[in-house]
């Protein structure tokens, strides 16, 4: 046939280059694409862990947020004056009838109560916490808190062990942070699960403001010392049993609302293990604010402390929060494997530091060291979580410590060598999502623990990195109290013992003489006025 002829092999030889090129190019594009989405959603949860989550949301950017105890006290203190309190609660019962006071107050709460139960659905169960704070002579409050401020910057006042009493008292100052908050004006909390009430009668709890902590470092600690160098031993023990104790503990089982409920429905902050401890058995049915339970008998005597009744509160951190900004520049800078800084040497359940030094030190990739006071220590500490993957927290004396806190805002993964341990709002976190725990007996196996930690995968410990980020605003204080962080925690969990502390309450005013004093599943003696068997 004439005429121009195509074949089709050269036809397919020119159509073969641009149909690969397309392939290519198309394939290069779903490459991309894929990178761009797993590394955007990467950034993107790194980020809403570490920013949105470790950044608070201040819902009145008038208010300026404090996290500095010193800083924030010394605010307090500077604004006292607008505070004054507008009464004293203080019961005379030499001037007023105590068990009427007590009838009546009893039989005002009734009322409310059923008012209450016939109006609203959800009763007992309650949305806000409503909490009557005491309003004390100044000599427990305000006198204590001025004492610390002025004595803050003294460096003769150490512990045993050379810590300055100071920075243990903002350890402890759960006491503060809470008071605060509840005192504050209305119109400068974010706090709305909790407020405070003027009149008892309205109150589901009664907060009990006494530094217990700054009472024993600085008036108990240091009279008594000074007693013991002149006259002895027994001296010391009846300073201990004397003073502003007995005062507080008068002042407060004076109150017709203690005698009500024989105190079922009173917070005291106990956060110091040596804080209180000689008039402790008098206020033992008292809702207790505790840093652990140590289950020892060193320091809180058998059913005094228990889950059921009282409250584990986290330690205030010693170092500064690692940020977002931190935690993104120290990922590359955590070099360290396995870090410690702290006493070497402790008693009870801490003796298992001891062990742990022996089984870990020089160790590669490991730093144990002992811990030094004062600023230059904080800052060794600081440095030494922010260059390392996991930090040991082992028992000390007790068995909490500060340092699991220290180690989760510094975004250190906590190893807790502590079996007896008990953590703070456990009923609300899931520590097991940012905190590795390890039995005593394996951790001092040797090689164990760090073949342990070695197996940890990348994937696991950026798991637990996010979640530190998560987690590390439950455990700073400060004022205003922020929603979600403890002061919050603290009164959410304690809103969930409420309809335990109103049965316990109730029931101890109607039992006779032969009843159980505490309701237990135990098998006991049956009643003596039960009849006879049949025979």
């Amino acid at each position: 046939m004439a005429g121009k002829h195509y074949s089709t092999t050269s036809n397919a030889r020119e159509r073969a280059p641009s149909l690969k090129f397309i392939l290519f190019a198309f394939s290069l594009i779903t490459l991309s694409l894929l990178f761009f989405l797993f590394f955007s959603s990467s950034s993107a949860s790194t980020s809403a862990a570490t920013s949105s989550l470790t950044h608070f949301q201040n819902p009145n950017p008038n208010l300026h947020i404090e996290f500095s105890f010193v800083s924030s006290l010394d605010k307090f203190l500077a604004s006292e004056a607008s505070r004054s309190p507008s009464r004293d609660d203080t019961f005379d019962p030499e001037i007023n009838d105590l068990d009427q006071a007590v009838r009546k107050l009893d039989d005002v709460i009734w009322k409310n109560e059923n008012e209450r139960l016939l109006i609203d659905f959800t009763f007992p169960e309650i949305s806000v916490l409503r909490v009557y704070v005491y309003e004390m002579p100044s000599k427990f409050t305000y006198d204590l808190l001025r004492l610390f401020r002025d004595t803050y910057k003294e460096t003769s006042n150490l512990t045993s062990n050379g810590s300055p009493v100071h920075r243990l008292i903002e350890q402890h100052s759960i006491d503060y942070w809470l008071w605060a908050d509840l005192i504050a004006l209305e119109s400068e909390r974010l706090l709305k699960n909790v407020v405070r009430v003027h009149r008892q009668e309205e109150a589901d709890l009664f907060y009990i403001p006494f530094f217990t902590t700054i009472s024993f470092f600085l008036l108990e600690k240091q009279q008594c010392k000074a007693l013991y160098r002149v006259w002895g031993f027994y001296d010391l023990v009846r300073c201990f049993d004397n003073g502003l104790l007995l005062d507080a503990l008068k002042w407060v089982t004076d109150q017709p609302a203690w005698k009500r409920s024989e105190g079922r429905d009173h917070i005291l902050p106990v956060h110091h293990p040596w804080s209180f401890k000689t008039v402790r058995k008098f206020m033992k049915k008292a809702i207790w604010l505790l840093p652990d339970m140590d289950s020892t008998g060193n320091w809180y005597k058998t059913g005094q402390v228990f889950l059921e009744k009282d409250l584990i509160l986290p330690y205030v951190p010693n170092v500064d929060l690692c940020d977002a900004s931190c935690l993104l520049e120290s990922r590359s800078q955590r070099k360290t494997l396995l870090f410690f800084r702290g006493r070497l040497k402790r008693n009870a359940g801490g003796k298992i530091r001891a062990k742990l030094v022996t089984e870990l030190g020089g160790a590669k990739e490991v730093i144990i060291e002992e811990g030094t006071a004062g600023e230059g220590g904080k800052e060794a500490a600081q440095r030494g979580m922010r260059r390392s993957l996991f930090c040991l927290t082992p028992a000390g004396d007790t068995p909490s410590s500060a340092r699991l806190f220290d180690a989760i805002v510094s975004g250190c993964i906590p190893v807790v060598v502590s079996d007896e341990l008990e953590l703070p709002f456990e009923g609300i976190l899931d520590y097991r999502k940012m905190v590795l725990f390890v039995s005593t007996s394996d951790a001092v196996q040797p090689g164990w623990l760090l073949n342990f930690l070695r197996g940890v995968t990348p994937a696991q410990i950026k798991e637990l990195q996010l979640n530190l980020a998560k987690y590390s605003r439950h455990f700073l204080y400060s004022h205003p109290a922020q929603p979600l962080g403890p002061e919050d925690l603290t009164w959410r969990m304690i809103a969930g013992k409420l309809v335990n502390i109103k049965l316990h309450s109730r029931r101890s005013q109607r039992v006779v003489k032969e009843s159980r004093s505490v309701c237990t599943c135990e098998c006991r003696r049956p009643n003596s006025a039960s009849p006879a068997p049949l025979t």
